[in-house]
C-alpha cells in the first residue's frame, strides 16, 4: 500500500458556503493545502467565478492561511450534464421529484468528484481529501451522506492500494453550526468574508444581496440558508 502524506490535504472546493467554511477549517489544520473545482454544466455557473473571488479574499485577509494555500485545479466534469436532465443542470423546475429527491439531485455527482479528486490526490502524494458534504441539515441527497462516502472511499482506497482518507467537518453539524464554526476559525472577519464571496444560489442569482449572502431567496439552497443564517445571528 502507498502511503501518502497526511499533511497535505486536496479540498474539493465548489465555492459555496460549507466549502468555503470546510477550506477554512482546512487551512486552519494541515500544513499544505490544495483546492479542487468541477465544471459540469451546472446551472449555477457563477460559482466557477466566486470560487476564485473566495480563494482571493483568503489569501489576502489570513496571511498564515496563504502561506499554506496552494494549486487550484478545475476539473472538465461536463459528461454529468450529459448523462442527466436534471434543475442543476437544465432550465427545469426545483421540486420534489416523485421518487422524494429534489429536481436538483444530480446522480453520482459527488461520488464522481470523489473519483477524480482522489486521482489528482495520489498524483500529488496528498493522504487527506476535506469537503463540505452534510447530512444534518441539507436537501436530502444521498450521496451527502456519511455511509455512502464511506463506501466510496473504501472503494478508493482498495483501487488505488494507498491510505488516503476523507474528513467531512461539517457532516453532522446545522447551517447554523457551521457558521459558528467559521466564527470560531476565522472570527467575524471569515464571517463576512464566506457570507459576501460564496455562492449557494441553484439558480445563480448573484443580483439581490441579502442579510445572508446573494441568491434568489426561494430555491431550497437559499431557504437552507438563510434559515441557518438567522438562527447563527439568533444563536439558536
Amino acid at each position: 500500500m502507498r502511503k501518502l502524506d497526511h499533511d497535505q490535504a486536496l479540498v474539493l472546493f465548489s465555492g459555496g458556503q460549507d466549502s468555503s467554511i470546510a477550506l477554512a477549517w482546512a487551512l486552519d489544520r494541515y500544513g499544505r493545502v490544495e483546492t479542487i473545482g468541477f465544471d459540469y454544466g451546472q446551472r449555477h455557473a457563477v460559482e466557477l467565478e466566486t470560487r476564485q473571488e473566495m480563494l482571493a479574499s483568503l489569501r489576502q485577509a489570513f496571511p498564515a492561511w496563504a502561506a499554506k494555500l496552494g494549486d487550484d485545479t478545475l476539473i472538465d466534469g461536463g459528461a454529468l450534464r450529459s448523462l442527466s436532465e436534471t434543475a442543476m443542470t437544465h432550465e427545469t423546475e426545483i421540486v420534489m421529484a416523485e421518487n422524494g429527491l429534489p429536481t436538483t439531485f444530480v446522480p453520482g455527482r459527488n461520488l464522481f468528484f470523489l473519483v477524480l479528486a482522489g486521482a489528482l490526490a495520489y498524483r500529488r502524494n496528498t493522504g487527506v481529501l476535506v469537503a463540505g458534504m452534510c447530512e444534518a441539515d441539507y436537501s436530502g441527497y444521498p450521496d451527502c451522506r456519511a455511509a455512502t462516502l464511506s463506501e466510496q472511499m473504501a472503494a478508493l482506497r482498495l483501487g488505488m492500494e494507498t491510505d488516503l482518507d476523507l474528513e467531512t467537518p461539517l457532516m453532522r453539524i446545522t447551517k447554523a453550526e457551521s457558521w459558528r464554526l467559521a466564527e470560531k476559525l476565522g472570527g467575524e472577519k471569515l464571517v463576512a468574508l464566506v457570507n459576501e464571496n460564496s455562492h449557494t444560489c441553484y439558480r445563480g442569482e448573484r443580483g439581490d444581496r441579502h442579510e445572508w449572502g446573494y441568491g434568489c431567496g426561494e430555491c431550497p439552497a437559499c431557504e437552507l440558508r438563510a434559515k441557518g443564517w438567522a438562527e447563527y445571528r439568533a444563536g439558536t
